[in-house]
């Protein structure tokens, strides 16, 4: 597939985690941008873009890595001193370059290298280097961009715009992932590992055939618990999930994406989230940061501070009592580096690691070598990135270019990903699809219906192409009119006058990207069987009296908690996990099964059935060799029994024969989709 370097972004967020993309493109290019809000950087292998703000209104930022003084490229094989340096021959293993690197830095040089922006080191010819966007569907620029992006004296002003993970993940296609995540550069569990294989350039699945080479470096986040954003005054600074993160809940459903992430997936970053975890903030949490991560998962790579929570635990939270206990706290946990938005911020005016870390360490509160090993972390990311090999343009991937930006093939690919995540959920007496030819005009309804803009979600950057969803319709049928109708749900009644009738049919289509409009006229006029399921469970609105701050998952009878997901909610729904028609109907058989029970035992953790509380044993306590031995392998057969062809999610759930008591009433174990044409088995 064609690189597009600007169709990235790694923000994957969910309920349990999302991603972040840590990259880098062409150290001697600069952004042409006017109203510069925040900076952007991201990195593919041996380039390194930078930014440059063009508006008086918005000074530029000595750290900024637009300097006409500063070295184009790290190991200038042009410059004689580069050959004396260690951390320049590319022979070497990525530990001892980066050693020697942070070897050569002074004191005053290490602080100002432990946040997203920092200054270019011309005596060891280093250059500036700043990190920071999003890469979760497409490029986002969290800034206002009106001139684009000046790329290899060409304008870019625009980016391939994928679905919305919520969207994506209603498909059930872990392939799509690791394709939209190949896009973004050449341009939840499985799916974040399959999406940061993509990204950083590893193979789909297997042996990870990395070593220490990335196309880029994806990061995880929000690690961890992180469930709540603001409600009712609580807000994510503020947010401590005090006794209600249990160790079972922490080990079954908020540390598995993480860990997918990092020991499949082979991520080469995480970012810490603001939230306290019983108490203890996530930046500064020993135990998680480096325990878990490091120790016990094996975690290979930098931890970046979500953006100023190292401000956060002193200022929001309390933890710490000064700045420079605040820093200590961090760099001790494990912490490497600080997302700081005091550049363009007036919330957070203070980096605190640029600011803090040389008073943090004359008061003894941290030591050089807990800053030593920080960078260490850091520097050893942006070696593996080959930002250290010298020359960029006669380095891997140096051939993107921006005729490879916003591509044919990647748009098509938006389209596809569309197209299998739009899931059907209504189609009252098989109205749909519609006929191309029985049908003469169209009424669309709805404030939405007319700005493109919404179909892209959050995180965004400005869409290869927009079309509105009135347009996608009128390109099938040319008499269809428009009335926005209703913007809420205390609409007046002039605003429902034209729209009386609500339509019988309903389709989820989420934030569907560039491609959304499109992909659903073809779902509606039956161009494509829709084949999209819910990756949520949609709650009847009664659920909404659920405190937010209770983020368990199993029912909590005291509280009136029903419990949380398809896998502990005993309430009613509207719609179930997993649901989604089609214009075909499916039928399943199990063709092969070794056996239809599974059962675990272990004589350390013997429970009463009768008990209230659950018992409850860490899979590494019970040993994984056991939990491997136990698998067993099933087949099910599927039939396509409509009259139209069909892209199919086929899921598999295990259910304990007891549920309750803590046990899950049913568990996804498998998924996979299947591409069937009418008849087919």
């Amino acid at each position: 597939m064609s690189p597009d370097p600007f169709s990235y972004k790694t923000h994957f967020k969910n309920k349990y985690n999302s991603f972040h993309l840590f990259s880098s493109y062409q150290q001697i290019h600069r952004m042409k941008l006017q109203n510069l809000v925040v900076f952007l950087i991201f990195h593919i292998t041996s380039l390194h873009l930078c930014v440059a703000s063009t508006d008086s209104s918005h000074p530029q930022d000595p750290y900024s890595c637009a300097s006409a003084s500063q070295p184009p490229y790290s190991c200038d094989s042009s410059d004689p001193s580069t050959k004396t340096y260690d951390f320049c021959k590319t022979t070497l293993p990525i530990s001892r370059r980066a050693e020697d690197l942070v070897s050569r830095l002074t004191f005053e040089e290490k602080a100002t290298q432990l946040v997203d922006t920092s200054p270019a080191i011309p005596r060891l010819g280093i250059p500036a280097y700043e990190w920071w966007s999003e890469g979760l569907h497409g490029i986002g620029f969290l800034i206002r961009v009106q001139q684009g992006i000046s790329f290899f004296n060409r304008t870019i002003q625009h980016a391939t715009s994928f679905p919305q993970v919520i969207l994506t993940a209603a498909s059930f296609d872990a392939h799509i992932w690791y394709r939209i995540g190949q896009g973004f550069l050449k341009a939840t569990g499985k799916y974040g590992a399959s999406f940061v294989r993509g990204v950083q350039g590893d193979s789909f699945e297997g042996e990870s055939t990395l070593g220490d080479h990335l196309q880029a470096s994806a990061c995880c986040k929000h690690y961890t618990a992180h469930d709540l954003d603001n409600w009712n005054g609580v807000n994510r600074f503020r947010f401590n999930a005090i006794a209600q993160v249990t160790l079972q809940d922490m080990a079954d459903t908020y540390q598995p994406p993480f860990r997918s992430c990092v020991q499949e997936g082979k991520a080469s970053g995480i970012m810490c989230s603001y939230n306290e975890i019983n108490g203890i903030p996530s930046c500064a949490h020993y135990d998680l940061l480096t325990k878990t991560l490091r120790q016990e998962w094996g975690f290979y790579g930098y931890i970046t501070s979500d953006c100023d929570a190292v401000n956060v635990l002193h200022v929001e939270q309390k933890y710490a009592k000064t700045p420079e206990d605040a820093v200590a706290d961090a760099l001790k946990s494990g912490m490497d580096v600080e997302c700081s938005t005091s550049a363009r911020s007036k919330d957070f005016p203070v980096s605190y690691l640029r600011n803090y870390t040389k008073s943090a360490v004359e008061k003894r509160k941290v030591t050089v070598s807990e800053i030593d090993r920080a960078l260490h972390n850091l520097f050893s990311t942006r070696m593996r990135l080959g930002l250290f090999n010298g020359d960029p343009t006669k380095q891997l991937y140096s051939d993107i270019g921006p005729d490879q930006v916003c591509s044919q093939e990647h748009q098509a690919l938006a389209l596809e990903a569309a197209l299998d995540g739009i899931a059907l959920l209504k189609n009252a007496d098989r109205l749909l699809p519609l006929s191309k030819s029985g049908i003469s005009s169209l009424a669309v309804i709805g404030p939405k219906a007319h700005n493109s803009t919404n179909l892209l979600g959050n995180y965004f950057g400005p869409a290869c192409k927009n079309v509105t969803i009135l347009e996608g319709l009128r390109n099938y049928v040319s008499s269809a009119s428009y009335e926005k109708g209703c913007n809420n749900v205390s609409c007046t009644s002039a605003a429902k006058k034209k729209p009386v009738e609500m339509a019988r049919t309903e389709d989820q289509a989420g934030y569907p990207g560039q491609a959304g409009a499109p992909a659903l006229a073809q779902i509606i006029f039956g161009e494509h069987n829709p084949g999209g399921r819910l990756p949520m469970t949609w709650y009847p609105q009664d659920f909404t009296k659920v405190p937010m701050t209770d983020i368990r998952m199993r029912p909590q009878p005291s509280t009136g908690n029903p419990g949380r997901t398809y896998r502990f909610y005993e309430g009613e729904k509207v719609f179930e996990f997993g649901y989604g028609l089609s214009y075909s109907d499916y039928s399943y058989a199990f063709a092969s099964v070794a056996q239809n029970q599974l059962n675990v035992k272990d004589s350390s953790n013997q429970q009463s059935e009768n008990s209230e509380t659950p018992g409850y044993k860490l899979v590494s306590d019970i040993g994984e060799e056991q939990c491997e031995n136990i698998k067993f392998k099933v087949t099910v057969s599927v039939k396509n029994e409509g009259q139209m062809a069909g892209k199919h999610p086929v899921l598999l759930y295990a259910r304990h024969a007891k549920p309750g008591k803590g046990r899950p009433i049913k568990k996804l174990v498998g998924f996979q989709t299947v591409k069937l044409g009418a008849g087919e088995n």
